[in-house]
């Protein structure tokens, strides 16, 4: 399926299943998978449809979906050996969709033997669409974006209420509790770090694709690249819009991650 069609197809299913359900779910459509861990229909149904159409156009595909994935724990694991696959996030910042803020992104990703090399995020609220392809920059809407920028004053929030606050000569403020809206803000130059705790296939595939094509970084705080085949518990993931943001940023940091 070409990239072109990867997008109709997230715009089509969002249209159709996701927006509809915006500020228009009854209770019994939210569910927890776990305490805290919403998931809600128009996550099911999205990745059921958008899983279906990807593996009809390719039937010896890896389709690795949030959803999919909480009732087999497995499925990421086989990311890195498989010659072709994909990462799905059908509705990326679910508790934001729940609560009527307009914050939650569409999320695919593709994988050849675990590098990824073409990158979807689109926001159906805000009307934006991110799209890259291994080499070819990053497109907004079908314009292309220039490379991020390492100002004097640098800008890091964390998925982490727990992480909050200065840490050195950095303030750590919140994310938007989506990775699909968060490395956005790092792509225009709203931010210019992002700091993780966890490095879930489906929420930094995209985004770290879309860094790396503008020239930032997406490493562990242990300076490892992120790998969709390492599990690296604790370490934390930094994305920064540059190498000289990274190098600044981490080791204000780093004493957040030790013992």
């Amino acid at each position: 399926m070409n990239t072109d069609a990867v997008a109709d197809l997230m715009r089509e299913v969002a249209d159709h299943v996701i927006t509809p359900r915006f500020r228009s779910l009854d209770a019994d459509q939210v569910m927890e998978k776990n305490p805290g861990d919403l998931v809600t229909v128009a996550d099911q149904e999205a990745e059921r449809l958008i899983t279906a159409a990807l593996l009809k156009d390719d039937p010896e595909l890896l389709v690795v979906g949030e959803e999919a994935t909480a009732l087999d724990a497995g499925l990421p694991g086989r990311l890195p050996h498989a010659e072709r696959a994909f990462t799905v996030d059908p509705v990326d910042g679910t508790k934001n969709f729940v609560h009527g803020s307009p914050d939650f992104a569409v999320m695919l990703s593709e994988l050849h033997h675990g590098e990824v090399v073409r990158a979807w995020i689109l926001h159906p609220a805000h009307e934006a669409f991110y799209i890259a392809e291994r080499g070819a920059g990053v497109e907004r809407d079908g314009r292309a974006l220039p490379p991020t920028t390492t100002p004097h004053h640098l800008t890091v929030v964390t998925s982490s209420p727990r992480l909050e606050g200065t840490h050195g000569s950095l303030d750590l403020g919140p994310t938007a509790w989506s990775c699909g809206i968060d490395y956005p803000w790092l792509l225009e130059g709203r931010v210019h770090g992002l700091l993780y705790t966890r490095g879930l296939p489906w929420d930094h595939c995209p985004g770290s694709l879309m860094v790396r094509e503008l020239g930032g970084v997406v490493a562990h705080l242990d300076g490892t690249p992120y790998d969709v085949g390492a599990d690296r518990g604790r370490i934390g993931l930094l994305a920064a819009s540059s190498q000289e943001a990274w190098d600044r940023i981490a080791p204000e940091v780093a004493h957040l991650y030790r013992g």
